[in-house]
């Protein structure tokens, strides 16, 4: 919309033709624009909908804007058709004629009525205005307008469609939800989705009642519909219910795979059960091979677990996916542990025996290695290894008085593999040295 020249002297015939051209293409702007405020798809839907809050406020001053815009463009074009008719009297405008035009043109000689109702009226039923300064008032009004119709209008074409679209896949969700068992008062995922489904219900209702609520204007913007809808709680509930979309589908899962898992927890708990077993057995037989040694006791299984396994079983029967999920999980990790603890039992139980293997194994390398050497028939080194022969292959073994023998058969080796004695005959020191 357009402003005029202020105002000055007894304009001449030239100056009255420009300035009746300005005017004329300033009415066909404001027309035009008034033409689309009135078509506006923001500002139907504002007159025909039921508002609340500062919408409804709002739009009660701007629809008294909108019908004070239409009067004061009526006075608009009356004053520019009146300055036509003056100036289509005479080809040659007398002087009268042109005084006549330049109070018209640029003096306060329109008078339009007024709204108390409107932020910032005079109060008054009437005011006078020049034309220059009626645009200016029609501006005003008509940036206020547009503003307060393109903000609501803003607001309804983006959140209602999207809230719509999060309901429906809401919908889609509950009824997977309720497929595996997820349900208010049952489980967390369904008391959210109850919550998430009033939370969308009351915000499409503020929405479409009150749009203004839900709008952001832009700091330091002065274009009319400057900002942007509010999307909030919109998007608080969209993440909310893309996490309930996961959790679900982790049960989903959990009834795809239950059957597998279960078949796999019964595998690890039952080779634990085993290896306890085993660990059992070889304690028996650790107490009657290996003396002055002690024993870690082994423990049974734990009832505990089985049980949680055959309520896992019967949760798959009856289909409650949502109470098998996180019972699974917790039942994989405690398995492994079992398994854990047992391979750790079995392995502190028979370490008495692998240290018995161990010494006879070195003892036998030694053997073979002074053997290589020939020395094999030295006396003191056949005492010595029979010595140590008859303790890690008699039960119960004493394994720090065998460890010694072979210490002492090492030390022999040693010595006449180095060079420190030379073999012969045993003496009585020999023998008396090679005792045990």
């Amino acid at each position: 919309m357009g402003v005029t020249d202020p105002a000055g002297p007894v304009m001449d015939r030239d100056e009255v033709d420009r300035a009746l051209a300005r005017l004329g293409q300033e009415h066909e702007a404001i027309e035009t624009s008034l033409l689309a405020l009135q078509d506006h798809a923001g500002r139907r839907l504002l007159e025909g909908a039921e508002l609340t809050g500062v919408t409804k406020e709002r739009w009660t001053s701007v629809e008294a804007s909108i019908t004070l815009l239409w009067a004061y463009f009526d006075a608009y074009t009356g004053a520019l058709r009146s300055a036509r008719e003056i100036r289509s009297r005479r080809r040659w405008s007398s002087r009268e004629d042109l005084v006549e035009l330049t109070e018209l043109l640029r003096g306060e000689c329109v008078t339009v009525p007024d709204s108390p109702s409107l932020p910032g009226g005079p109060g008054r039923l009437s005011e006078r205005y020049s034309l220059a300064a009626l645009v200016d008032r029609m501006n005003e009004l008509y940036a206020t307008s547009l503003d307060m119709v393109v903000a609501a209008d803003a607001v309804w074409s983006a959140l209602p469609a999207r809230i719509d679209l999060l309901a429906a896949e809401l919908q889609r969700t509950r009824r997977l939800a309720h497929s595996v068992g997820v349900r208010p008062g049952e489980h967390p995922a369904g008391d959210d989705l109850e919550r998430i489904t009033r939370t969308l219900t009351r915000l499409r209702a503020e929405v479409v009642s009150d749009p203004l609520a839900h709008w952001v204007p832009a700091k330091g913007s002065s274009a009319p519909g400057g900002g942007r809808p509010d999307t909030t709680v919109y998007d608080r509930e969209a993440r909310a219910l893309e996490d309930v979309r996961r959790e679900i589908d982790a049960v989903l899962t959990v009834r795809q795979d239950a059957e597998k898992r279960l078949v796999r927890l019964r595998d690890v708990l039952s080779r634990a059960d085993r290896t306890l077993a085993e660990a059992r057995t070889a304690r028996g037989e650790v107490l009657a091979k290996i003396a002055a040694t002690e024993v870690p006791v082994v423990s049974g299984p734990p009832t505990v677990l089985q049980e949680q396994l055959a309520t896992a079983a019967e949760y798959r029967r009856q289909a409650q996916w949502h109470r098998l999920s996180p019972l699974l999980e917790t039942l994989e990790q405690k398995a492994e542990d079992e398994l854990l603890r047992a391979r750790e039992s079995l392995t502190a139980v028979t370490a008495p025996l692998a240290v018995r293997a161990e010494l006879r194994g070195r003892l036998d390398a030694y053997k073979a290695k002074v053997a290589r050497h020939g020395l094999a028939e030295d006396p003191l080194l056949i005492e010595r290894y029979d010595a140590a022969r008859r303790m890690l292959w008699s039960a119960p073994c004493d394994l720090r008085v065998a460890e010694q023998a072979v210490l002492r058969y090492q030390q022999a080796a040693a010595e006449l593999l180095g060079g420190g004695r030379i073999p012969g005959p045993r003496t009585p020191e020999d023998g008396a040295g090679g005792g045990t």
